[in-house]
């Protein structure tokens, strides 16, 4: 078995590696670059892991030579497509062997620590994933343009439509309607610019907090709101609870900002994740290695 394991959490604005020794105890950790590989070809995620990877390994006092004895694990945003994975698998690395996932992989496996179960991203964007002796299902993660349904970013979508329609007198407002309105200029003119000026997913997501303020105050438009968010939600648990998965990890800061709603709806079968996908990527890489 290799001496070393490495493993990479790869995102669209940086990406960290963790160095672990066999007992999978922390080594030393780096920071990289941008890493989904959707862009530029994957080449700017390639760049950030070779030269963290020479980081990791300087930072934990262990000869880059070291790195033939090491099983590698990265788990990347961009890598829905098993296409991607496996050409960046097949770039030349260092490693005496290289696993390639989607970045959903490693924060199921961290979530259950390496153990069967299901998780669900819910972030600015969301996927959802579960491995069930051994078989693999996985949902969503198709983007923010024909997926991420329970994401906050498509929350966030629906809460700037539902103002437009409130303002232009076709449903009710509300404060949180206001709020918004406010927020984004004062008027439909600065909302209509404000959504034309190059908006991202993000953009919508970071409504989530006024969101979440009017939701607490019993805003009638922020409770209607969050009933077709925790139905997107039910449609994922239906689907895990049918797989055979009998648990359910939440990942993400706006799925964790839900969890007191999730666990009265649906019991002791939620849950938040037991370590970080990072640790998870160093389990997976174990895994293999045992392989």
């Amino acid at each position: 078995m290799p001496k070393y394991f490495l493993g990479v959490d790869g995102g669209g604005t940086n990406c960290r590696i963790r160095l672990a020794d066999a007992n999978l105890q922390t080594l030393a950790e780096a920071r990289g670059g941008r890493s989904n590989l959707q862009l530029e070809g994957g080449d700017p995620a390639y760049a950030s892991i070779q030269e963290g990877t020479r980081q990791v390994f300087a930072l934990a006092g262990l000869d880059y030579a070291e790195t033939a004895r090491t099983e590698a694990c990265f788990g990347m945003a961009g890598a829905r497509l098993p296409s991607a994975r496996e050409a960046f698998a097949l770039r030349p690395w260092p490693f005496a062997n290289v696993t390639v996932y989607d970045d959903i992989d490693i924060a199921r496996a961290g979530a259950h620590e390496g153990e069967d179960g299901a998780v669900i991203i819910v972030g600015t964007g969301s996927a959802g994933m579960a491995l069930v002796d051994g078989q693999r299902f996985q949902v969503g993660g198709w983007g923010f343009h024909i997926g991420d349904q329970m994401s906050g970013a498509i929350l966030g979508r629906e809460l700037v439509r539902y103002t437009v329609e409130a303002n232009d007198g076709l449903i009710e407002t509300s404060t949180l309607t206001d709020a918004v309105l406010a927020q984004l200029g004062g008027d439909l003119n600065a909302v209509m610019a404000w959504s034309f000026d190059k908006r991202q997913p993000a953009d919508y997501g970071a409504l989530m907090p006024l969101f979440i303020e009017y939701f607490e105050k019993g805003d009638p438009v922020a409770a209607e709101l969050m009933e077709i968010e925790l139905g997107y939600i039910d449609r994922y648990v239906s689907y895990f609870k049918s797989c055979g998965a009998d648990r359910l990890a939440i990942v993400g800061g706006f799925g964790q900002r839900l969890m007191p709603l999730l666990e009265i709806r649906y019991g002791d079968y939620v849950s938040l994740p037991r370590a970080e996908p990072l640790h998870g990527a160093v389990i997976l890489a174990r895994q293999n290695a045992a392989r």
